[in-house]
């Protein structure tokens, strides 16, 4: 009996937690980065705004949780490939692929934030980048890096730009409601030709490295 105070404490932590990221994202889909300031996050959430700086440390903390929590890359780990991998990460590669080009399809405040990454400077989405940096930098040293050995600054070149050509697709497919290439990557034809892309660049990059 004693131990449950201190559960329903926990619980009730992350709800609150999780209700001031829910009006981070609310904010940022409705009125952009400007409208994220203390006193709007807390009315949003319809809570103490002092508890952003007890359960945070701050505005700039509860941003960088946010956009971290929201970001595909930064929450991949070698453990969500529900198999064993020892073909150099071959298929968790494809895998990952299709996965984050269907998210970033059907997230648009992970659209936003994107674009925000391109077009402002902030410490929030610097610490980011850096946050996915490093969450990439463990999957690609420890699984494909031994793999393909001298090829393996070839193959990371190559993600870049696929994931890179993944993200922009989804953001000009969305802002514009246009074909790229006479394809459509947000219907459901033109998306399955996009990932069926995706997953034969990999093989040939694995193929080539046998």
């Amino acid at each position: 009996m004693a131990e449950q105070p201190k559960k329903t404490h926990v619980r009730n932590k992350d709800n609150t937690k999780q209700q001031f990221l829910d009006a981070v994202g609310k904010l940022l889909r409705t009125k952009g980065f400007a409208a994220l300031k203390v006193n709007d996050i807390a009315t949003t959430a319809g809570l103490d705004k002092k508890l952003i700086y007890k359960y945070f440390g701050g505005r700039d903390q509860l941003v960088d949780q946010y956009l971290i929590s929201v970001d595909f890359w930064s929450n991949v780990k070698k453990e969500d490939a529900n198999f064993e991998i020892n073909d150099g990460g071959h298929y968790f590669a494809k895998q990952m692929l299709t996965e984050q080009f269907d998210y970033v399809a059907s997230n648009r405040e992970f659209q936003k934030i994107l674009l925000w990454g391109l077009s402002e400077k902030r410490k929030s989405l610097e610490n980011l980048a850096d946050q996915r940096e490093l969450n990439g930098e463990v999957l690609l040293k420890n699984i494909t890096d031994p793999f393909f050995g001298d090829n393996a600054e070839n193959f990371r070149a190559a993600m870049a730009i696929l994931i890179s050509g993944s993200y922009y697709l989804n953001m000009y497919t969305s802002s514009s409601n246009s074909t790229f290439c006479g394809i459509d990557p947000s219907k459901g034809k033109g998306k399955e030709a996009i990932k069926t892309a995706l997953k034969y660049i990999v093989d040939l990059l694995y193929k080539d490295n046998k």
